[in-house]
């Protein structure tokens, strides 16, 4: 019978920055990301969620604020071990409460793989249509009008007293 291990997601902590960064650069060597410099994370990191399994960090994300309307999920990654058991799912199902908690009206994406946010009903957009992200980061990117991202986005319900914000462990069969 498989043994199971719960998942934890909880805000990271600074001393996670190095567990973080290693799951991002993994990421980033199989195509998904774009690179992250260690003590930018380290200096972010109350802004990450992290999933962990025991004492492993083995997935991420960032609520990155772009302007006072719209927060983006930033640097999702999830450790090649542990995916296929909702983890990212539940790691963005966060941030989406934490967006609306923080009252933001929209939480966006940029993604080579728009089905995966489809899914938890991400909408595709044009990108001028999150100018935030356009003039703050991508202006700046060596791929710039050639990233082969899509943009997403997912407008929040203001009414945030009908969430539920729990988030429930997840089970991971290794």
């Amino acid at each position: 019978m498989p043994r199971t291990s719960r998942i934890t997601i909880r805000t990271a902590e600074a001393t996670e920055a190095p567990s973080i960064h290693a799951l991002i650069t993994a990421n980033l060597a199989e195509g998904r990301l774009l690179p992250r410099a260690l003590g930018e994370i380290t200096l972010r990191a109350s802004k990450f969620v992290v999933a962990v399994r025991g004492r492993k960090v083995v997935g991420c994300a960032e609520l990155a604020r772009l302007s006072p309307q719209v927060a983006e999920v930033r640097s999702l990654a999830v450790d090649r071990t542990a995916r296929r058991h909702g983890i990212g799912k539940a790691l963005v199902d966060e941030l989406r409460s934490r967006a609306r908690r923080e009252g933001y009206d929209q939480l966006c994406a940029f993604t080579h793989a728009p089905g995966y946010f489809i899914t938890m009903d991400f909408s595709i957009v044009p990108h001028l249509w999150l100018t935030e992200k356009v003039f703050a980061d991508c202006v700046k990117c060596p791929k710039f009008r050639h990233c082969g991202q899509y943009a997403m986005v997912l407008p929040l319900e203001s009414n945030v007293d009908s969430i539920d914000h729990t988030i429930q462990p997840v089970a991971v069969y290794p």
